[in-house]
């Protein structure tokens, strides 16, 4: 993965945790740009990068089994702070010449730790003798420190919650300071890359967005590149971004597969050519979207066929521009991180529709990535840096697959028609009542349920449609969002009395559990 090598950098070695991504998010946060790398290529990565500081992840493993994974003795000898969470303040003493046992007390969920002593990595928390909340996660424990480090914290199931080697700057913690459940947790981090490492938080949009448009112009030269278009605001904002840099050398081809929400794809036409005046071909291929999912109900099928379909389309129109070399997508870091953790390196897909279907070969075109060290806040923050609008940029994620897998059992055209109008009515009320940007994500979907209902004077035998919203603010955990009642009774007697086919609405009040990354 390349890199701008101006930054400082902190290097992340994942040993298979469900939050490791949290560690970049909170770094990022405090202005440190970050890579996260699997722990058996964490010894490429460190030649590669030169990095100021490493953190080592937590993972699900055991130090105490014999394959389980280790950290490559380079990254202690590298000569930089080091920081271990959970599985990697573990993997330190297991390494070191500490003692890891299995059985012994176990810490899962919110606990306590007590300062024992002042150090860096604690400044602005609890003084010493106090206790600090944290997050806790798991089931081995440290029971022997190795030479040369102190106790700097406790916990009731953990007599080394944290620990220190002030000579070497290796440091480690039983909790995670990354998720928000330890309050305090992102001072803990911003701690060890500022006051320890010396970081000073060099990572800004504006500098990316500069460093990004010298590296569009150096990679395509004088060359064409098209990009697919989907709607959303990953490949939208790359579009901008590269036509900062190109100008007209860039085509957007925006593929209308008829499962979009109510009006989008003329607000997306709208957009690019009247507002940034970007060369864009609208082919609307709904109806051989519409026509190859008739039929078919299962979810994956589903996905398959949109994807196949989808690249289908956009080659043909691609073999239309003479000269195209390069094909520009929104790919974010979380998409490379999820095909590297898949595997074992890079894969070339279509971002734009979520990974289902592969880049075929036949294409030869080479790739431009401009988002791929981003996460999706910083792609909205360098929307807003490139002057898309916060109601641009703010919009709530989309799949790529669209209404299709909003609708479970078979795609119809009126099945579509249903859920847009229901879909749309849906979103205007949470506008209305201001809340559309304290919900992460909000969407309706039509279930392949039908129910007797009684409207007016006359009974109805009509589906019903479930409403989702969830709160979030990284997209790797996500709970219900708590509708005020009186908004949800506002959007479902619209609903029921604007949208033919629909006698019933639902709230689902089901929560995310961590680890993945995309709600649909």
């Amino acid at each position: 993965m390349t890199q701008p090598s101006a930054h400082q950098k902190v290097l992340i070695v994942d040993f298979g945790s469900q939050v490791t991504q949290l560690i970049a998010r909170r770094l990022r946060e405090a202005g440190v740009y970050c890579e996260i790398h699997p722990f058996d290529k964490a010894g490429a990565a460190l030649a590669a990068m030169s990095p100021q500081a490493i953190i080592l992840s937590g993972g699900p493993a055991s130090t105490t089994e014999a394959e389980s994974p280790r950290a490559d003795p380079a990254l202690f000898e590298a000569g930089v702070p080091v920081l271990g969470i959970c599985y990697g303040e573990q993997a330190i003493c297991a390494q070191l010449g500490g003692k890891v046992e299995s059985g012994h007390h176990r810490e899962f969920g919110r606990a306590e730790i007590t300062i024992q002593k002042a150090n860096p990595l604690f400044a602005g928390l609890a003084e010493v003798g106090q206790g600090e909340p944290v997050w806790m996660s798991h089931g081995d424990r440290v029971t022997a420190i190795p030479p040369g480090f102190e106790v700097i914290a406790v916990s009731e199931g953990a007599p080394f919650a944290a620990i220190a080697d002030e000579g070497r700057k290796i440091y480690g913690v039983q909790f995670h300071p990354e998720v928000m459940h330890t309050p305090r947790g992102a001072t803990i981090l911003k701690n060890f890359t500022h006051r320890i490492a010396g970081l000073t938080g060099d990572w800004t949009m504006a500098a990316y967005r500069d460093e990004q448009i010298e590296k569009i112009r150096a990679q395509v030269g004088q060359g064409k590149v098209i990009c697919g278009l989907s709607g959303g605001v990953d490949s939208s904002v790359a579009a901008v971004l590269i036509h900062e840099a190109i100008g007209d050398q860039l085509t957007c081809v925006f593929v209308d597969t008829g499962l979009l929400r109510k009006d989008e794809a003329k607000q997306v036409t709208t957009l690019f050519r009247e507002h940034y005046n970007i060369p864009l071909i609208h082919v609307d291929a709904s109806a051989e979207f519409l026509g190859a999912l008739a039929g078919v109900s299962d979810p994956e099928t589903k996905r398959k066929t949109i994807g196949k379909i989808f690249i289908d389309v956009f080659d043909r129109e691609a073999n239309k521009i003479e000269g195209a070399e390069f094909l520009a997508q929104g790919t974010l870091y979380p998409d490379v991180i999820e095909s590297v953790s898949a595997s074992g390196g890079p894969s070339a897909v279509i971002k734009s529709h979520h990974n289902v279907g592969g880049l075929p070969d036949y294409m030869k075109l080479k790739l431009v990535e401009p988002l791929r060290e981003l996460f999706k806040d910083e792609v909205r923050a360098l929307g807003r840096e490139l002057g898309l609008t916060d109601a641009f940029v703010g919009r709530h994620p989309f799949p790529g697959p669209g209404l299709a897998i909003r609708i479970p059992g078979e795609i119809t055209p009126d099945a579509v028609e249903t859920l847009q109008q229901a879909d749309a009515i849906y979103l205007d009320e949470i506008r209305k009542a201001g809340l559309y940007d304290q919900i992460w994500q909000a969407f309706a979907v039509l279930l392949p349920v039908k129910t007797v209902g009684v409207m007016g004077d006359a009974r109805t035998y009509e589906k019903v449609l479930a409403l989702r919203a969830v709160t979030s603010t990284d997209g790797m955990t996500a709970d219900f969002y708590q509708f005020p009642w009186d908004v949800l009774a506002r959007t479902a007697t619209r609903i029921i009395n604007e949208v033919r086919g629909v006698n019933r609405v639902v709230y689902d009040v089901t929560s995310k559990p961590p680890g993945t990354i995309e709600w649909e």
